[in-house]
């Protein structure tokens, strides 16, 4: 009997050892997120696809693709008018509104894993207000105050002004709602509401001091659309949401540590403090250049990450740039719907996002009440 016992206590524990490995092997949804992420990308480039080949002109993505390989020579060569509406008017179109929903959905997946709730979005607590108030700034005095700055900057004027926008008003979001180390999920919401207001009352003065033709620019640009897609609004605004969008990624494991608090990832060896002024940087850099080139365009920095979070899980290493991928298509079919609902007018795309993503917000914020008790 007590060498039974012995072999026993000597044998290795299955049930303990086996069952916490199959709870980890079941919690873990790397293999799914690569999954996603694979067929992201391939509906990203249907979408690009898609949208480049979708209105008036009658040529095939198979044409456009033999066009840009063997160019516009041949009898199977697409006509002038094809090449001008292709590639001067949809394919720049496509790629801003790809990196814009990009830029929008990203942005929002940092804000929510900086403070640590999926209620957060620059849209919701104002920072996209405060990148238009710089934007409306440049647009409205360009001619007069801002004439040197606009002289100098040339094209990039309006995003650097915009982006400008948005780093203030994210940086006052933030000093308002840290105390002690610690946001407050609560007065992060409440200020961002009361920011956005003072920079839309801002706006509302400029406006009034903006003649007939910014007027009608400014009301159009407000509700947000990307009919004005140019290649010198990419190049614009291209490198500004590009450099966002790489330097992102590098923040994938400080905003994993995050989540269980600022104190526990501090002692985990993250640089808290670096992280959130990389993240300000980041999303101001990416919402102001995305503002000041379609207008605004609400909801999908608060949308999309929230859809991904519940398929492939919590975890900003996959969960960004799957957030820049769907985001980035869904902007590009959202522009899609607006340009043909009402042909041969056209929607604002803002319009489009708002009738989609209010109902999921209210959504979100009934699955969230409880949390959100001052």
């Amino acid at each position: 009997m007590a060498l039974n016992d012995t072999a026993a206590a000597r044998r290795p524990l299955p049930s303990i050892g086996n069952g916490l490995r199959a709870a980890r092997i079941a919690g873990d949804r790397s293999n799914l997120a690569v999954a996603v992420i694979i067929l992201l990308f391939f509906a990203a480039l249907a979408s690009l696809a898609i949208s480049v080949t979708t209105g008036a002109s009658d040529a095939s993505a198979f044409d456009v693709v033999r066009d840009l390989l063997f160019g516009s020579t041949g009898d199977a060569a697409l006509s002038a008018r094809d090449r001008i509406i292709i590639f001067d008017i949809r394919m720049p179109r496509a790629i801003l509104g790809f990196m814009i929903g990009a830029s929008l959905a990203v942005s929002g997946a940092v804000m929510q894993g900086l403070f640590r709730n999926p209620l957060a979005d620059p849209g919701l607590v104002g920072v996209s207000s405060g990148a238009s108030l710089g934007a409306v700034v440049m647009i409205v005095l360009a001619g007069s105050l801002a004439a040197p700055v606009h002289a100098f900057f040339g094209i990039f004027a309006l995003p650097l002004a915009a982006f400008f926008g948005g780093l203030v008003t994210t940086l006052l979001l933030y000093r308002i709602a840290t105390r002690g180390g610690q946001t407050s999920v609560a007065t992060m919401l409440l200020a961002g509401i009361a920011l956005g207001a003072l920079a839309m009352a801002l706006t509302g003065i400029l406006i009034y001091m903006a003649d007939d033709k910014q007027l009608r620019d400014f009301t159009f640009w407000s509700m947000g659309s990307i009919a004005g897609a140019t290649w010198t609004k990419i190049l614009a605004v291209g490198p500004i949401i590009l450099a966002s969008l790489f330097v992102v990624p590098f923040l994938a494991r400080g905003l994993n540590a995050i989540t269980l608090g600022e104190a526990a990832a501090f002692h985990m060896g993250i640089p808290v403090q670096r992280l959130k002024n990389i993240a300000i940087v980041g999303v101001a850099a990416a919402t102001g250049a995305s503002v000041a080139v379609s207008g605004g365009i609400g909801f999908v920095g608060i949308v999309v990450p929230h859809i991904l979070r519940m398929v492939i899980g919590p975890d900003h290493r996959h969960l960004l740039p799957a957030s820049a991928l769907l985001g980035g298509s869904l902007l590009i079919f959202a522009d899609m719907i607006a340009r043909t609902i009402v042909a041969p007018a056209e929607l604002p795309i803002g319009i489009i996002t708002s009738v989609v993503g209010g109902p999921f917000f209210l959504w979100i914020l009934l699955r969230q009440r409880s949390r959100l008790v001052l």
